[in-house]
Parts: structure tokens; C-alpha cells; sequence
């Protein structure tokens, strides 16, 4: 009789779920790698500045609960396919044709480190112009927890009489 094969599992994992937590995930740790991608699709998919991913081996993802749940988008002229939580549309993972055996998360979706520090930007040439970019903050008053940017300084031009 022949043994089930081992399952491949490292002694550590990182579990993720969606915003109702109807899907729940996990990924062995460390993750392959982690990176924000600046490109149109990923702020449009996500809705936001850029979108942070962490990208995990298929092998190394389990899905621990509501695959029902789990509804796919798939765009044959990219050759990508990007899945979300039919309850809550909560955007689970985005998986590229190019690279069949890999999964790609959005990191907000993890609530533990996944061992890899996002250290990588993609089409960074592309990042939109109203992104932050670290400008001086400081609060609002009226407003607690809200911060503004502050204007910048202009210098004073000094004109001497010749």
C-alpha cells in the first residue's frame, strides 16, 4: 500500500481571512516575497494609492474556509484572474498566467507577519500624482486623528537696490 504524499509545510504560517470572514487562508512563512505595486490596475483593483501583495507558492496556501464564497474575475487579454469574496467583496488574490504556480495576497489581509518586509515597487513610473509621498502632516484642530499637510514654506526673496 502506498503512503499519501508528506505535505510540504513549514513550521510556521501566517493565516489571513477577508472583511466578513467568511474566507479564511493561510500561507507558510516565510512568504516568497512582498511588494507595492504603484501600476492603474492594482490601485484600481484595490482602490487605493497602490496596492501591497505578498506572493506565496500555490503549494504553500491552503484555503481553511468559505470556498463557496470565493468568486473569480478572470481577464483573458492580460491572462490574469483576480478572486474575491462574494459576501463582503473583500479582493482575495490575484494570479498572473506567467506565473502559474504563484499566488499573489494583499497584505492588509493578514493580521500576522508573513516574513517578508515589502521591499519592492512596481511601476513606480506610474504611481498616481495625488499619491502621499511623505509631505510634513500635522493636525487638524477640531479634528482628532486627523492630520493635514502642512503648506510649504516659500522662501522670502530679498531684492537689493543696485
Amino acid at each position: 500500500m502506498a503512503r499519501p504524499p508528506r505535505e510540504k509545510r513549514s513550521e510556521v504560517q501566517a493565516e489571513g481571512a477577508c472583511v466578513c470572514g467568511a474566507v479564511r487562508f493561510e500561507i507558510d512563512v516565510p512568504a516568497v516575497w512582498a511588494w507595492h505595486d504603484h501600476g492603474p490596475a492594482s490601485r484600481h483593483a484595490q482602490g487605493c494609492a497602490y496596492a501591497t501583495y505578498v506572493g506565496s507558492w500555490k503549494s504553500r496556501f491552503r484555503l481553511l474556509a468559505g470556498e463557496d464564497h470565493v468568486t473569480r474575475y478572470e481577464d483573458p487579454d492580460l491572462g490574469t484572474a483576480r478572486s474575491f469574496c462574494a459576501r463582503c467583496g473583500t479582493p482575495l488574490f490575484y494570479e498572473r498566467a506567467r506565473s502559474p504556480k504563484m499566488l499573489n495576497i494583499p497584505r492588509p489581509l493578514f493580521a500576522t507577519r508573513t516574513g517578508r518586509e515589502p521591499r519592492y515597487h512596481l511601476n513606480l513610473s506610474q504611481q498616481a500624482d495625488w499619491t502621499y509621498l511623505g509631505e510634513p502632516l500635522g493636525p487638524l484642530k477640531g479634528y482628532p486623528g486627523v492630520m493635514i499637510e502642512r503648506p510649504r514654506k516659500t522662501a522670502r526673496r530679498i531684492v537689493e537696490d543696485i
